[in-house]
């Protein structure tokens, strides 16, 4: 079983513990135990003598890792202890990567695999570097708003911010001097899509227990100005105002308040 885990592994030689030995690699670390059942109990091993030799030798040739293991005796049954550190390098099995959370042992594949190795050699997407973008594909538009929103919120001052765009993105960290990252383009890249797919926002409206879509928009752009432009579009077309007046003045009263949004 695996400690805090209500498992058990009726077979040394089915891979499911070696899985569990990779999770716990790339995680916290931990530690299974062979030999006792689901409920902790010491139900013992008639061959533990081989297997702890035998055991270090499977995890080395398919992990590439030693862990600790050794016999342990309890009323007069042997068992069997797999101690797992956490690595500071990616752990594989198989070729595949799996990762411990909690009582879950899963296997991380897209996305979450990409975060998962950046992570372990210490870099984010975020500043990765996108080779063949330059000024040219970024947004006027969308460093004027950042000025603007940056003095507002009192984060930088307006002299922080008088300064070329050049600069400016070197002050980010989100330039080089050759290179701009993922978030330059995310934040003020005029088709951001282009260089990182799926990087727009989407609005629909649904209708009949939101499995009728009725009507959607799409919001390209910059980051900086997607925001501002999806709540404007959110007000102006997808959301209903009960109307009132104040003498001649009209006072659009919606349901949830523009500064919740």
């Amino acid at each position: 079983m695996i400690e805090n885990q209500d498992i058990e592994f009726k077979s040394i030689w089915k891979d499911e513990w070696l899985k569990w030995v990779c999770g716990m690699a790339n995680s916290n670390g931990g530690i299974i135990y062979i030999g006792k059942d689901d409920k902790g109990n010491v139900v013992g091993l008639d061959n533990a003598i081989k297997l702890v030799k035998e055991i270090p030798n499977k995890i080395k040739d398919t992990m590439g890792i030693i862990p600790e293991v050794k016999i342990e005796e309890k009323n007069d049954l042997l068992y069997i202890v797999i101690r797992v550190d956490k690595y500071p390098s990616p752990i594989s099995y198989q070729g595949k990567f799996y990762l411990r959370s909690g009582s879950n042992n899963n296997e991380i594949t897209g996305n979450e695999l990409d975060k998962f190795l950046l992570n372990k050699i210490g870099k984010r997407w975020e500043t990765l570097y996108v080779k063949d973008a330059t000024f040219d594909d970024l947004s006027e538009n969308a460093f004027e708003l950042f000025r603007k929103k940056a003095v507002e919120s009192g984060r930088l001052n307006k002299e922080d911010v008088e300064i070329d765009n050049e600069t400016l993105l070197r002050n980010l960290g989100l330039y080089d001097g050759k290179y701009l990252n993922n978030a330059a383009i995310l934040l003020f890249g005029k088709e951001p899509n282009k260089w990182i797919i799926g990087s727009y926002i989407k609005i629909g409206f649904f209708e009949n227990n939101n499995a009728d879509l009725k009507y959607q928009d799409e919001i390209h752009g910059p980051l900086l100005l997607q925001v501002d432009n999806a709540i404007d579009l959110t007000y102006f077309k997808y959301l209903k105002a009960l109307i009132r007046y104040e003498g001649v003045q009209r006072i659009d009263e919606y349901m949830f308040p523009r500064e919740r949004i």
